[in-house]
């Protein structure tokens, strides 16, 4: 009986710290666009920011899964990765979108959140899930 308490107590820990991360990684992406992403996505239904923030929310999962994986059987140890690995998974998907705004020609930000569906949504989408599996590999 300990030991199902205390999976259930690990489970609901690693479970909330992932929810935390995903708020987080929404935020940090809500930052680097024009706009607040919850109007955009959920009152105005734009398409191209609710692609970013899905590919951005599945790669921060990817990286939270990973790490929560290979975590030590040291629960407090395995905690501490998860939210090391989560957050810097988080810094490296904020940075590789700004990298890709950089070089690329028009501002990302702007072209997902006007009126129209721009395909550079699609680059911008295959990079966030790209770094997320990177992050995610690295871990293991």
């Amino acid at each position: 009986m300990t030991d199902l308490l205390s999976g259930l107590l690990s489970t609901v820990a690693f479970a909330a710290l992932g929810l935390v991360l995903l708020v987080l990684g929404f935020y940090v992406i809500d930052l680097l666009t024009p706009g607040k992403l919850g109007q955009l996505i959920f009152v105005e239904h734009r398409r191209d920011p609710a692609l970013l923030l899905g590919s951005s929310v599945i790669a921060i999962a990817t990286i939270v899964a990973t790490s929560i994986y290979t975590a030590e059987t040291d629960t407090l140890a395995g905690f501490a990765a998860t939210a090391a690995y989560g957050i810097a998974g988080i810094i490296l998907l904020a940075v590789a979108f700004v990298v890709l705004d950089l070089i690329t020609p028009g501002r990302l930000g702007e072209l997902m959140t006007d009126d129209k569906d721009d395909p550079a949504i699609w680059v911008t989408v295959a990079v966030q899930l790209a770094v997320g599996v990177i992050v995610a590999a690295s871990i293991t």
